[in-house]
């Protein structure tokens, strides 16, 4: 879920982006030190990063599990499909630019509900001349829209295994909206021997009082969007009846981390679960 900066809207309507309300997306790549934000998000930033003071940690260990979950599914489990939803604005090391440097053949869909990312969507499509990408402008609590889209099924052959990747997008679907059936129901699309990658914020390493303001926020909506923090065992749920691959549902600072700059940041520092699991 995801957003643009000035000049950058070409083609999306302008009723569609709201620069005076912070946004999840352009609020992670405020963290992640890029220009596709506005004071809003900023402020909103820093105003959580005042709170839980480790955030952009969280957010630049969010984003390199993205690349490692990637690179073992490209590498080690030979997918060539990736459906990424909550692209989120794009940056390094994107879904398709890691597995096309793997596997060139690699064809990967983007979806995002951010008006911003859809001007930013170009950006995605720079495929390899082996494989392919594409953008579906949608959103995750819609997968009828998504498994049905004629992008999706341009690119992406549901015949044939293919990486989910849900990756800090959960957090942000309330109870109400039943995460846990949405992800079914695109798994349910998949064939065996497709994979889920996702990660989720999480509260269980937050000082209590932290841990309680945002669960207050996830129930009033809060100042800096809604945000639904889970425990091991909630985000757990997400992968019943999968193979969780080794070393299973860990800190996403910790998940396949060892060729990465040393020592790593505590499982406190980011308060993020990853994991990757096997569709059987």
């Amino acid at each position: 879920m995801t957003t643009d900066a000035p000049g950058a809207t070409a083609g999306v309507p302008s009723d569609r982006i709201d620069t005076s309300v912070p946004h999840p997306a352009r609020r992670y790549n405020y963290w992640l030190g890029g220009k596709d934000n506005f004071e809003a998000d900023r402020e909103s930033g820093d105003a959580m990063a005042a709170s839980f003071p480790t955030i952009r940690i969280s957010a630049l260990e969010n984003r390199r599990f993205l690349g490692r979950a990637v690179g073992y599914l490209a590498r080690e489990a030979g997918i060539r499909q990736f459906l990424d939803i909550g692209t989120g604005i794009p940056t390094a090391d994107n879904t398709h630019e890691v597995a096309q440097g793997i596997a060139p053949e690699s064809r990967v869909v983007y979806v995002d509900n951010d008006p911003i990312v859809l001007a930013h969507a170009r950006a995605l499509l720079t495929s390899s001349a082996d494989g392919a990408t594409a953008y579906i402008d949608a959103d995750l609590r819609d997968p009828e829209r998504i498994l049905t889209h004629p992008e999706m099924l341009r690119t992406i052959d549901l015949s044939r295994p293919v990486g989910l990747m849900l990756v800090a997008v959960l957090h942000f679907v309330p109870d109400g909206d039943d995460p846990y059936a949405l992800v079914r129901r695109l798994l349910d699309a998949l064939p065996a021997g497709s994979y889920l990658a996702a990660s989720h914020a999480t509260h269980e390493y937050l000082p209590p009082q932290v841990a309680e303001e945002a669960r207050a926020a996830a129930r009033g909506g809060g100042p800096h969007g809604l945000i639904n923090l889970r425990t091991r065992a909630e985000f757990t749920g997400f992968f019943t009846d999968l193979d969780v691959v080794e070393p299973g549902i860990t800190s996403v600072a910790e998940w396949r981390a060892e060729s990465e700059p040393q020592p790593r940041p505590s499982a406190t520092e980011v308060s993020m679960y990853g994991a990757v699991a096997r569709l059987p």
